[in-house]
């Protein structure tokens, strides 16, 4: 499994990481959630997970999105949610309804991690501001992602051209004489003759020459195609 690629963007002073991978793209949480209260920005995503709003929209992204989905957990998380005694932590989520959407990881490198539809949405529960600089950010972030990309493939595709023009001219300087001697001429010409010998040898019917019998015609054929193989293994 290839390793995730990792970016950071800057949004209102705040630095947030992206992480990459399959074409797929997942915001840190924990990171936007700094924005808000750099103390007690865990406490800030239970209580956003604990909202009755929250878990139904995520209930319907993980039903677009992960057919591994385990509905019968989601429904008793969703008639939960909204009580006082209500709790949800993102391992609880992920645990109990086989979630793909956010994922989460302990450690000092770790946090939680969510889709950047869900990133997004949860950005807007932080502020409404930061998530329009949120987007912003990273439809830069893509652009120039994008703008790499055609950069080096056209970079590869001249390269590949001028390797091939660099190939075709070294063919042309080394393996091409520029005349051609008498013996290659004889070489090139020998189909020719071999044909010109065809038709010496076997006419049309009705014609009223005299037809040979088969054999003969191609043993003088064996004979000029072995003259020519002959003549091109003495030039070499």
């Amino acid at each position: 499994m290839c390793k995730p690629k990792k970016t950071t963007i800057e949004v209102q002073g705040t630095a947030i990481t992206i992480l990459s991978q399959k074409e797929q793209d997942f915001i840190c949480l924990t990171d936007i959630a700094r924005f808000k209260n750099v103390d007690r920005f865990d406490d800030l995503i239970r209580n956003w997970l604990r909202n009755r709003n929250t878990v139904e929209f995520l209930g319907v992204w993980e039903r677009l999105n992960n057919p591994n989905f385990n509905p019968v957990e989601f429904d008793g998380i969703r008639i939960q949610a909204g009580l006082n005694s209500f709790t949800l932590t993102p391992k609880q989520w992920i645990e109990r309804t086989r979630a793909v959407g956010i994922v989460s990881s302990a450690g000092r490198y770790g946090g939680t991690y969510a889709h950047k539809d869900i990133a997004f949405e949860f950005a807007s529960w932080i502020s409404v501001e930061f998530r329009l600089y949120l987007i912003k950010e990273f439809q830069r972030l893509k652009e120039d992602e994008n703008r790499r990309l055609s950069l080096a493939w056209n970079l590869n595709r001249t390269l590949s051209k001028l390797n091939y023009r660099i190939h075709t001219d070294a063919v042309k300087a080394h393996l091409i004489p520029p005349e051609v001697t008498p013996a290659q001429a004889a070489i090139t010409t020998q189909p020719e003759r071999i044909c010109s010998t065809w038709r010496s040898l076997v006419t049309p019917r009705g014609s009223g020459a005299t037809r040979i019998p088969s054999w003969k015609a191609t043993s003088a054929i064996t004979r000029a195609s072995s003259s020519c193989w002959c003549m091109r293994t003495w030039k070499a």
